[in-house]
């Protein structure tokens, strides 16, 4: 009898901690996706202002179509992601999309001194500025998801029930490459 009752305490405690790592797993999991759903509210404010700021811009730029057809394709492209994987990639699209843009009005000196480009320009430089925030947010979440996947003993609950290593929401490898060389600074 004895020996059947430490049988059943061993099992009742493997029990218990595979039930915690598991609800551990759930959690640092929904605790990503509620990350995402941060990033999720910048990016629309983002996406909604993006329009505003073309259509300040096309009067002053009608030779430069093809940097506003760009925005607009890549604002198209990341409002259609559906993954977060995939709102990852078409994000960084539209950051290099943007960039290009923001390129393009340093030739517009009136532009610049609009005051509705500028009202919009402040806009979205506060977007990007809570963007960066959730980023951040996001990225910690998944990196405290990602090293609960991986070690022991969690890693093996994790591979029985299918939890993964996620990816992080980084700038990708064309930004970091131009965020590496050194700005140019002219006077």
């Amino acid at each position: 009898m004895s020996t059947t009752l430490i049988v059943i305490i061993v099992a009742a405690v493997l029990v218990i901690f595979v039930v915690s790592l598991y609800n551990k797993l759930i959690s640092f999991k929904n605790n990503r996706e509620n990350a995402f759903a941060d990033i999720d509210v910048q990016l629309k404010q983002r996406h909604d202002l993006i329009p505003q700021l073309v259509n300040a811009v096309k009067g002053y730029m009608e030779h430069e179509a093809g940097v506003l057809l760009r925005v607009t394709e890549a604002r198209a492209k990341a409002m259609n992601a559906s993954s977060i994987e995939g709102k990852i990639q078409a994000e960084q699209e539209l950051g290099s999309a943007l960039q290009g843009l923001r390129v393009q009005v340093e030739a517009y000196p009136d532009l610049k001194a609009n005051t509705n480009f500028l009202q919009l320009q402040n806009e979205i430089s506060d977007v990007e500025n809570k963007l960066a925030a959730s980023r951040r947010y996001f990225n910690s979440a998944t990196r405290e998801y990602n090293v609960a996947v991986q070690s022991f003993p969690s890693n093996i609950i994790a591979g029985m029930f299918g939890f993964h290593r996620e990816p992080m929401f980084d700038v990708g490898t064309s930004e970091r490459e131009r965020l590496d060389k050194a700005p140019d600074i002219k006077f």
